[in-house]
């Protein structure tokens, strides 16, 4: 665990080339806004996140789920399971957790203040699955630590979920085709770009649904599940009805959105 940083940066580089490329080859939609400049934005948001969460919160998630270990804290650590089955299930907790986090974050009015900064992007990419606020970041990072404390999901879990939740964000948010019948069998294990693009539209009925990152499962169990948007995928507008303007998009207003 001592080289996590490391890990992560290496499967985020990774995974964000794979991405970026399969857009230039294959891209699902016309981009309508200028890509340099959000780009610009969205990954300098991922610079003031991640030197934030290091400098507030010292100890990461990783950090808390060993400690929980060593003092036997959480469900998982008082169950006497075998470690396989204890990091699937911390897994699949976690992204439970994450799951019920941004249904809150829509619902919740001071919270949506905070998330619907994310949902400005007037395209979807492989950086779009970065652009968050700093505060809705740090609020996050504090539920995430809770759950893991109450838990007990193990180190590996807690590493292999931070690694597959980067990883599945950038890659549902990309501008990637993906043959329809694929993603027919694809959205029943993980969640794809066209199902997530659905929680990206103008309407508010499309963008209150499809809320996972990652498992596709709570949102049929939890019946938020839409199939596809009313008007295609091609022919849907993406963001907020009130905020069309990219020229009023720039990092600064991003900043100051919440406040606004």
């Amino acid at each position: 665990m001592g080289h996590e940083t490391s890990i992560r940066l290496t499967f985020f580089c990774g995974v964000f080339v794979v991405i970026a490329l399969w857009e230039l080859v294959a891209p699902r939609r016309r981009l309508t806004t200028c890509k340099g400049a959000r780009w610009f934005a969205n990954l300098v948001m991922v610079g003031l996140d991640t030197a934030i969460v290091r400098l507030l919160f010292p100890t990461l998630p990783v950090g808390i789920a060993l400690l929980a270990e060593q003092r036997g804290w959480g469900i998982l650590n008082i169950t006497g399971i075998p470690l396989g089955t204890r990091v699937i299930a911390g897994v699949v907790l976690l992204d439970f957790v994450i799951y019920l986090q941004h249904v809150l974050f829509h619902n919740l009015p001071l919270l949506w203040r905070i998330h619907r900064m994310h949902h400005t992007d007037l395209d979807l990419d492989v950086t779009s699955g970065n652009r968050f606020h700093p505060l809705e970041i740090i609020i996050s990072l504090g539920i995430k630590l809770a759950a893991i404390l109450l838990t007990g999901a193990p180190a590996l879990a807690v590493l292999a979920f931070e690694i597959i939740l980067n990883a599945t964000s950038m890659f549902n948010h990309g501008n990637i085709t993906i043959p329809q019948p694929v993603d027919h069998w694809l959205r029943k294990l993980v969640v794809t770009p066209d199902m997530h693009r659905v929680h990206h539209s103008i309407i508010p009925r499309e963008t209150n649904s499809n809320y996972g990152f990652n498992l596709p499962w709570w949102d049929r169990l939890c019946g938020t599940y839409r199939d596809q948007p009313d008007g295609g995928h091609e022919g849907m507008t993406i963001g907020l009805k009130e905020f069309r303007d990219p020229r009023a998009l720039t990092l600064p207003r991003l900043l100051i959105l919440p406040f606004k």
